[in-house]
């Protein structure tokens, strides 16, 4: 269960000494890992709520990401929000787990989908803009390890969205 985030630790301290194909390997490797701690998913909410909710990340993971790319607005002053409502939302987590409040985990998981949604519009224009900076420089290695941990950010902002919006969208079993 907790190894999918021991590895996404590991991932950012090791990116840079590992090769491109190294790093692609890894983060297939984190993948199977976080596929496998999500499995328990399907022994708590039912198929069709499963899928419903999948459908509906999707769509607006689509739209969130496709608007971070054409927006001219500049994205970049969202991030440290972000980022601190990403904070405050992991410890009323950790105080949720002792109080058991149905009223706050409903409350963390519109919060969560909502931080997620400005983070797949904020990541995805940060991949852009810093693509465009380096292009020009040709470094092909930093090009593909760019590629994957892009690739890692929007893949946490899916997942993360996902489980928010299946908290309060999934139906038991």
């Amino acid at each position: 269960m907790f190894l999918p985030l021991v590895m996404v630790f590991a991932f950012g301290a090791l990116i840079n000494r590992l090769s491109a194909p190294a790093a692609q390997l890894f983060f297939y490797v984190y993948a199977a890992a976080m596929g496998l701690s999500l499995a328990y998913i399907f022994a708590i909410f039912t198929g069709v709520s499963i899928a419903t909710t999948f459908l509906t990340t999707s769509i607006a993971f689509a739209g969130l990401s496709l608007y971070g790319y054409t927006t001219k607005r500049d994205l970049s002053g969202f991030g440290t929000f972000l980022m601190m409502g990403l904070i405050g939302l992991l410890v009323a987590s950790v105080v949720n787990i002792f109080i058991a409040s149905s009223a706050l985990q409903f409350a963390i998981s519109v919060i969560g989908v909502l931080i997620f949604a400005g983070l797949t519009a904020y990541d995805t224009q940060n991949i852009k803009n810093t693509y465009i900076q380096h292009a020009a420089m040709g470094d092909k290695e930093w090009m593909a390890k760019s590629a994957i941990m892009g690739a890692l950010s929007l893949y946490l902002d899916f997942i993360n969205m996902f489980m928010f919006l299946l908290q309060f969208m999934g139906n038991r079993e």
